[in-house]
């Protein structure tokens, strides 16, 4: 799956992932592979990013994130 995080100033994360865990606005929620289709908001929280070289962590501010197709794009308010 490939992933996007971005702000309005700049992309914070581009790469190929295995799963990533969101801070839903109804609560946290992981994303894996062939996930279906969505489009959440989010809520201010941790982003939580798990490859094969390794986990890797962003505070984001609220926004939104949208699922298709095994791509993951994340709009982020803001990254703490």
């Amino acid at each position: 799956m490939t992933l996007e995080i971005l702000t309005p100033d700049k992309k914070v994360f581009e790469g190929e992932v295995t799963a990533v865990t969101v801070p839903g606005t109804m609560g946290s929620f992981q994303i894996l592979r062939d996930h279906a289709p969505i489009i959440s908001t989010l809520e201010d929280g941790p982003v939580i990013i798990k490859s094969k070289t390794g986990d890797e962590t962003f505070t984001i501010k609220g926004g939104v994130v949208e699922v298709l197709k095994n791509k993951i794009i994340v709009l982020a308010e803001g990254v703490a």
